[in-house]
């Protein structure tokens, strides 16, 4: 029973190195492993020798409980090396990336390092239902426990990547581009509305501009709803609209009223998010104006 436990303690630590293998892996050079190709290296080997004990000590083998009892021992004065050096509370990805070297990890090796080599002189005596059952639980919420840590870590990925694509919000600054609130003529009729039409949207672009290139699948895709009236307009070829619409640069969105060309949006873009945000605040505007 003691050794099950133990193999299943085993298995968790090695699927927690698992669910983080980068952070895992990097935290190695709290222990003087440098470079990736090392630390990758000694990221496997530690894993799988994780795994091999894990099912081998649960299995009942007396060389494998002795083997992990050695491997814990090495852990814990590893720990305790870097303890000494002035590392404490640096990662050391024992049980996940938020495993920090400490007293109580160099407490807990030193712990399960007695516990595996305790194992083969336990009694061997089979395990009842009620054990295999409370075994069973035990693995469970195990499992539980590494689903909440993976999804934690998962979220906090998502998070990270959230914060460095930036804001999904245009940059609208009144003193730029065509005055909101104002009729915008020119910039109406380069739309060609129709009697459908929900919204205007004007987009300037120039030809040099990788931006400008970047989003037009995006200005394209817009353009085919039957609800949007969207005209492309050319620094060059439409040189003049861009004059009488003070355009900061490329690529520029201005959404309007279809109905009298007031402007209700504007705003510098860098993608297809951002200029669905200058159509969203355009209608969140008209609405105001209804209801207002």
């Amino acid at each position: 029973m003691a050794g099950l436990l133990l193999g299943a303690l085993l298995a968790l630590a090695a699927a927690q190195k698992l669910a983080a293998p980068r952070s895992s892996a990097a935290a190695l050079a709290t222990f003087g492993i440098r470079g990736a190709r090392a630390q990758w290296a000694a990221w496997s080997a530690v894993v799988a020798a994780e795994l091999a004990l894990a099912v081998t000590v649960a299995v009942g083998l007396d060389a494998a409980a002795f083997a992990a009892a050695a491997l814990m021992a090495a852990f814990g004065l590893a720990q305790g090396v870097a303890l000494a050096r002035g590392r404490r509370g640096a990662p050391c990805a024992c049980f996940g990336a938020r495993s920090t070297v400490g007293p109580a990890a160099v407490a807990r090796n030193a712990v399960l390092a007695v516990a595996f080599a305790a194992v083969p002189f336990l009694p061997d005596e089979p395990a009842s239902t009620e054990a295999w059952l409370g075994l069973g639980l035990a693995v469970c919420g195990l499992a539980v426990a590494g689903l909440v840590v993976a999804v934690l870590a998962l979220a906090r990925e998502v998070g990270m990547l959230r914060l460095a694509i930036g804001p999904q919000q245009a940059l609208e600054i009144p003193s730029e581009g065509p005055a909101l609130g104002a009729p915008a003529g020119p910039l109406l009729a380069a739309t060609a509305p129709t009697d459908r039409t929900r919204l205007a949207l004007a987009v300037f672009a120039s030809e040099g501009c990788r931006m400008c290139q970047a989003v037009a699948p995006g200005v394209a895709m817009l353009a085919r709803d039957d609800a949007l009236a969207v005209a492309t307009l050319d620094e060059v070829r439409d040189a003049e609209l861009w004059r009488v619409a003070d355009v900061p640069g490329s690529p520029y969105a201005v959404a309007l009223d279809p109905r009298d060309g007031t402007v209700l949006a504007k705003g510098t873009f860098n993608g297809l998010a951002q200029l669905e945000s200058v159509l969203a605040t355009a209608e969140r505007r008209m609405g105001e104006a209804v209801h207002g």
